[in-house]
Order: C-alpha cells, then sequence, then structure tokens
C-alpha cells in the first residue's frame, strides 16, 4: 500500500513522499523501511528523528522532523486503525463441531462457529454471528445478543445476560458465586445461595482469567463500552459504568459502585460498598478504602489526591537524614 493511500483511509495530513510502499505497521523501536510507526509524546520526538520507519503518525502540533509524517487528530487511534490495514485476525470456519453438545432447546442465530467440546445448555438464546472457542460452556437461560465472541474456556453461567458485540477472552468467567457466608454457632461458615445475575451491556470487552461475580440477588452490572483486563476480580452486586477502564489484577469488592470514564490502573483495590465518581482515575497499587468524589485523580494505600501523594512520597525518600538531623537536634538540647 502506498503512503499517499493509506493518509486517505486513515484521513490523515501528509507531508513527504506519498508514493513509498508500505507493508506494515510497528512499534517505534522496532520499526524498519516500509513500516509506519506513531508517537503522540512531545518527549519522544528524538526517536521519531531517528527511526527507521519510512513514517511516524504524529499529532497535529507536532514539531517538524526530517521524516515524513501523517498528521490525525488522534495518532494512537489513527495506528490502532492502521493495523487492520495489515492484519486480520483468523476467523474459524461457519460450521458447529460434531463434538459441541447443544441442547435442542437452545437458539442460536444464523452464522454461528462452534467448536469442539462447546457446551450449550437448556433454554440459551444466542443471537446472530456468534463465535465459540473450543470448551466454551454457556450454562441454562442465558440470554446473548449478536456478535459473541468468546475464546477458549469461557464459561457464562445460569441466566446471565450479555449485549451485543460483547468479547471475553480466555478463560473468562462470568456469573460465577459470589463470596457469601454466614457463620454458624460451632464456627463454621454456611454457603449463602446466590440468585443474582451478570449483565454484560453491549461492547464490552473482558480479558483472560477475569471474574465477575454474581450476587446473593440482583445483579452485576458492567455497562456499555467498559473494557475488563486480564485477572480482574469483580465482586458480586458490583456497578462499573459505561466506558470504564479496569486495568490487570484490579479487584472490586462486593457492591462497589464506579462510575462512567474512570479509569483504574493496575492492581487497584477497591474495598466494598463503594462509590467511585466519573472520569475518576485511580494510580497502580492504590487501596480504595472510601468514596472517591467525581474527576479526581488519586494515589496510593490509602489512597489521597494525587498531588498530595507525589510529595509525600518525595519526603518518604529522606526519612533516613530527616531521622539523622532531628537525632542531632536532640542531642543538642541541653538536659
Amino acid at each position: 500500500m502506498k503512503l499517499s493511500e493509506m493518509a486517505r483511509a486513515l484521513d490523515c495530513a501528509l507531508a513527504g513522499d506519498g508514493d513509498v510502499e508500505i507493508h506494515g505497521v510497528a512499534g517505534i523501536e522496532e520499526a524498519q523501511p516500509g513500516h509506519v510507526t506513531f508517537v503522540s509524546n512531545p518527549k519522544y520526538a528524538s526517536r521519531a528523528k531517528s527511526t527507521s520507519s519510512s513514517a511516524v503518525l504524529v499529532t497535529p502540533g507536532f514539531q517538524a522532523i526530517p521524516v515524513t509524517t501523517l498528521r490525525p487528530s488522534s495518532p494512537y487511534l489513527a495506528f490502532a486503525k492502521a493495523v487492520e490495514l495489515f492484519y486480520t485476525a483468523p476467523r474459524p470456519a461457519l460450521e458447529i463441531s460434531a463434538s459441541a453438545c447443544i441442547s435442542s432447546s437452545a437458539k442460536i442465530g444464523s452464522g454461528a462457529s462452534i467448536g469442539p467440546f462447546v457446551v450449550v445448555e437448556d433454554d440459551v438464546e444466542i443471537g446472530d454471528d456468534c463465535t465459540l472457542y473450543p470448551f466454551v460452556h454457556i450454562y441454562r437461560g442465558a440470554r446473548i445478543g449478536d456478535k459473541f465472541k468468546a475464546y477458549a474456556h469461557v464459561s457464562v453461567r445460569e441466566f446471565c445476560r450479555i449485549g451485543n458485540r460483547v468479547i471475553l477472552q480466555d478463560g473468562v468467567k462470568i456469573g460465577t458465586d459470589g463470596y457469601g457466608y454466614a457463620k454458624q454457632d460451632d464456627g463454621s461458615y454456611y454457603k449463602i445461595v446466590q440468585s443474582g445475575i451478570v449483565v454484560l451491556e453491549d461492547d464490552v470487552e473482558v480479558g483472560a482469567n477475569a471474574t465477575i461475580d454474581r450476587g446473593t440477588f440482583g445483579e452485576t452490572r458492567i455497562r456499555r463500552g467498559a473494557k475488563i483486563d486480564n485477572l480482574v476480580q469483580v465482586g458480586h452486586a458490583c456497578e462499573v459504568g459505561e466506558n470504564s477502564l479496569l486495568c490487570a489484577q484490579v479487584g472490586l469488592a462486593g457492591s462497589t459502585k464506579v462510575g462512567r470514564d474512570v479509569i483504574l490502573t493496575g492492581q487497584v483495590g477497591v474495598a466494598g460498598h463503594l462509590e467511585i465518581g466519573d472520569g475518576v482515575i485511580v494510580t497502580a497499587q492504590s487501596g480504595i478504602g472510601q468514596d472517591i468524589e467525581a474527576g479526581k485523580v488519586v494515589s496510593g494505600s490509602p489512597s489521597m489526591d494525587n498531588k498530595l501523594w507525589l510529595r509525600s512520597t518525595a519526603l518518604i525518600r529522606r526519612l533516613p537524614e530527616l531521622l539523622k538531623r532531628i537525632e542531632a537536634l536532640e542531642k543538642s538540647i541541653p538536659k
């Protein structure tokens, strides 16, 4: 593909030789002639100047560099779409494997691809164009929309509800029992029946080996467009708002309510029965033990305003030095 053709496809302003042949995209460190790469942060301008790639996707206001540039409004989004110009993920055949076990009462729409050893139980309904990879298990009474994709070893438990264009990566568990037990007189624990359901709205994606639990009653709901990373735990009766991001190893205890456009970065833990407002950002490994107002950026455990946390962590590095100064002052005071 000529670079000029790519510029038109991505709606980019081109500065340089549009006749260069492009055969792929790559990160800035790996890019070679014939590749397109991207830079969105000005601090990487020096790498952009020295890259071996044939062209660089940059923001409209990015400084001039001695490399052919494509300037879209969002270079990262354009880069994502550029990948699709050169790579199409393999799609399995539109057929139902002879080893799949599908109940006679299940209803599956047209265009289905169902792999070996898939199990679809009684009264399940799945829309058009679903793709179920090997060993997927859809339990009794589940309701699933169109263009559903479930990779190997996914399970969707009984009566859960899933919208359109939902993707579940390998090993995802939807609707597993919430963590509910009542202590008995003898000190043992009595399991509380988990009769609730999980609801995934349209355009949700859940990463590999993540789990989303059902509650004693009611529902656990992941709203439209939310993206959940690998190894995330969403406890019973939680709610995750539209277009929110839960990054790897985030854990939500039961009845947590996360607003829309929230970003919980890696290994954030949230105590139960809390509310996190719209647009909140929580930085990595933070522990949330109280409600957070909309629009805040917080860090640390216990969590605090990000700027205060940055000052506090800078102070921690100075503690040995400050201790010596305090001890010296104490020695200088007459007794």
